[in-house]
Parts: structure tokens; C-alpha cells; sequence
């Protein structure tokens, strides 16, 4: 016998929303998805311009004998200074303070700079961490001043001998 039409469960209705999902849960269907994707970026250009595009990769990036391989290529790709012990980061400064200090305008910044890094020697020096220890030796202020104005002076002098002759006057009389 059979019921009525009123008698009989319904199926299930589901919703397009729990239906797209249930779509979107297949793994063939996402792995389609991605792939389109990665085609649509593709003809944007999107993957154009990567760093190794056409080359092989570089032996830090490939090896696995070095644990801090990703280390070692984060500080190179992000340029990370700063992070050397105190008494190296202090030698890496010293020979470059010279540098440093012909960027400087003035003199009374140049005596400013020069004592701040003789303070990070002393305190570098009171440390008691471990770690190699500071042989950077401390910087005469007034001596190092005198060597930024002769180096300053050469500078002035080589520009004005390499400076090209100022041109020719004309008198407006003579021009024909």
C-alpha cells in the first residue's frame, strides 16, 4: 500500500551555500581551483620578475650540511647588521668611522660622534659577558677633528683641480 504524497519524508534540501562547500572540500576540486589560479597569476605576469627566475639556485639556499642555512640567507636577502658581539660589531665600526665622520658637516658633531664611540668602547670594555674580548683602542676627539679638517681641506682642493675652467667670456662687442 502505498502512503500518501503528505505522508512521506521529504529529502533532504540542502542549501547552494552547503552544497558550494561540499564542492569546495573535494580535493580534486581544490587542486582545480588551484591550478586555475596559478594560470590566471601566470598570464598577470604576476611570477615575472622572481629573483631566481631562470637561474639555479644558490648553494646556501640548496645545501643541508649548514643548520643556519635559512639564518644566513635571511640576513644576506634582509641586510641584518647590528648583530655581531659588541667587541666585533666595534672593529667593523672603527674602520669605518673615518667614513662616518667625512659625512659630517661640522665639527662640533664630528667631537660628538667621535665621543659616543669611545663611550660604547668603555662600556664594551665593562662588560662581563663573554664573548672575544674589546681591542679596540679609544679615539683621540681633538686628534681625529684635525684629521677630518685636513681630509676635508684635500677634498675642497682636489675638487677645485679637477673642477673643469670656467668658460670663456665673450665681449658682446667681439661676438660676430
Amino acid at each position: 500500500m502505498e502512503r500518501p504524497m503528505e505522508d512521506r519524508p521529504e529529502p533532504e534540501q540542502k542549501s547552494e551555500d552547503e552544497s558550494v562547500l561540499e564542492r569546495r572540500r573535494r580535493p580534486e576540486d581544490t587542486a582545480v581551483w588551484v591550478d586555475l589560479q596559478i594560470r590566471a597569476a601566470m598570464a598577470r605576469g604576476e611570477f615575472d620578475d622572481l629573483p631566481y627566475a631562470g637561474k639555479p639556485l644558490p648553494a646556501h639556499l640548496t645545501s643541508t650540511d649548514d643548520p643556519d642555512w635559512w639564518l644566513k640567507g635571511l640576513i644576506e636577502r634582509e641586510r641584518i647588521t647590528g648583530v655581531l658581539p659588541e667587541a666585533l660589531q666595534l672593529r667593523k665600526d672603527d674602520t669605518e668611522l673615518d667614513a662616518r665622520l667625512d659625512r659630517i658637516a661640522r665639527s662640533n658633531d664630528v667631537r660628538e660622534a667621535v665621543t659616543e664611540f669611545n663611550r660604547r668602547i668603555v662600556e664594551a670594555r665593562r662588560q662581563l659577558a663573554g664573548g672575544p674580548p674589546v681591542i679596540t683602542p679609544l679615539r683621540d676627539v681633538e686628534a681625529e677633528v684635525a684629521a677630518w679638517f685636513a681630509r676635508r681641506k684635500e677634498r675642497s682642493a682636489r675638487a677645485v683641480r679637477n673642477a673643469p675652467p670656467p668658460p670663456e667670456r665673450r665681449r658682446w662687442f667681439r661676438r660676430r
